[in-house]
């Protein structure tokens, strides 16, 4: 935001800032391109069986196109994170800050919207080998173009474990989710996996069945988990009690845990984001309660007994179960049944007012063009932007299921 400026500028400013964006991403140009053949390069570099199980697996994780973003656009969105980050206040003393917050957004001419808040974010060293394939044209994030993503994000692992045990070694680390040899973004957990083994630090990816509990805390095989890099979507860990145990009695560090669900990701923490008399009352800064009511579309909790409001206003809204993820039983009010409709009257959800995303025209070799839908992650450390992707898609949401679509390079015009 443009604080020099009064609203009816500012205004005025964001909508030829958003009319000149919106005509590059409906066009393609030859010059605004990625190099290909220069991903593919950086792919096959990883191993042949490490290439073929991208293509195998995840054939569509990256986008043909890359999505352009202004300047102001992404000043808005540091506005936001940095106000999320002022109400979420200061974690407690030798406590892990977790690991790759997802901040999502949609762009479109009423500004930028805050989607939602993810605590394990996947793709983040899958972006990075993305982007460094790009001889460093798009954008990385905030003070990190010096570094290699990759150093980055091995030198936040390690910050994770300073913040707790200190000076204490860090020897092996457990990469941890169900059925992890099934999950769409396995090839990121075998590339994470080559990248901590080159740093000297034993690493396994593991179901929690794998990870024994004895008296000094998880194992995996013989060897003692120090680290536990968590990508379980029970985010309380009621499932796996021995690992709420281990992280309970500090037996490991936990990356990211249940307190940082709760401080961030929980969706309910979005109908305070959005509630201007909760954020007065909280001390909220008044310009941290403008960028928020700004930049966090309306959300409210789903109660029962105001079942008929909902379903008279549902076209405005779009519903989220409470502790959803991955766009699991979400839905646009216009594309309800009755059916559906009533499960949700009756299951934990919240509402968001509707904010549609972007599109980007996506003209890929030997295909017709077609417009794809994106939203824009930024993966934040410690109130710290690290990398800014889009992620483009057709559907109600994010799938890695489109054509051309997948995770995105983000280019800022200035």
């Amino acid at each position: 935001m443009v604080d020099s400026n009064s609203p009816e500028e500012t205004r005025e400013h964001f909508d030829v800032d958003h009319a000149f964006i919106a005509h590059l991403n409906g066009e393609c140009f030859d010059w605004a391109g990625m190099d290909n053949e220069a991903l593919q390069r950086a792919i096959h570099a990883q191993g042949e069986d490490w290439s073929g199980l991208v293509k195998e697996r995840c054939p569509h994780v990256f986008a043909a196109a890359p999505v352009f973003i202004s300047e102001l656009q992404l000043q808005q969105m540091r506005a936001v994170i940095a106000a999320v980050e002022e109400v979420a206040g200061a974690p407690e003393a030798k406590s892990a800050l977790g690991v790759f917050y997802g901040f999502d957004f949609h762009l479109n001419e009423q500004g930028v919207h805050l989607i939602e808040i993810n605590t394990n974010a996947g793709g983040a060293f899958l972006n990075a080998l993305l982007i460094e394939s790009q001889h460093g044209l798009f954008l990385y994030g905030t003070a990190v173009a010096e570094h290699r993503l990759e150093q980055v994000f091995i030198d936040m692992f390690r910050n994770e474990w300073r913040l707790v045990r200190g000076d204490a070694p860090l020897k092996t680390i457990a990469i941890v989710d169900e059925q992890p040899e099934f999950q769409y973004l396995y090839p990121e957990f075998l590339l994470m996996q080559k990248i901590f083994e080159r740093e000297g630090y034993a690493v396994h990816i593991v179901d929690p069945s794998a990870l024994q509990a004895r008296e000094d805390g998880l194992y995996c095989d013989e060897q003692r988990i120090d680290l536990v890099y968590n990508r379980l979507t029970d985010f309380d860990l009621h499932q796996f009690p021995h690992i709420r145990a281990a992280w309970d009695e500090q037996q490991m560090v936990l990356t990211p845990n249940p307190a940082h669900y709760r401080r961030y990701a929980d969706k309910r923490k979005l109908t305070q984001l959005s509630d201007r008399e909760w954020l007065r009352s909280s001390g909220v800064s008044q310009a941290g309660i403008e960028a928020l009511l700004q930049g966090v579309p309306q959300t409210r909790l789903v109660q029962a007994q105001d079942s008929d409001q909902w379903w008279n206003e549902r076209k405005q809204w779009f519903f989220k179960p409470v502790s959803g993820y991955g766009s699991k039983g979400a839905y646009r009010g216009d594309k309800l049944t009755k059916r559906v409709f009533e499960e949700i009257m009756q299951s934990d959800y919240v509402a968001q007012r509707m904010a549609q995303p972007d599109e980007r025209k996506v003209c890929a070799e030997g295909a017709e063009s077609q417009l794809l839908k994106f939203d824009v992650r930024c993966y934040v450390y410690d109130g710290n932007i690290q990398l800014v992707v889009a992620r483009l898609y057709q559907g109600q949401t994010t799938n890695f299921r489109t054509p051309g679509g997948g995770f995105a390079l983000v280019r800022e015009v200035t």
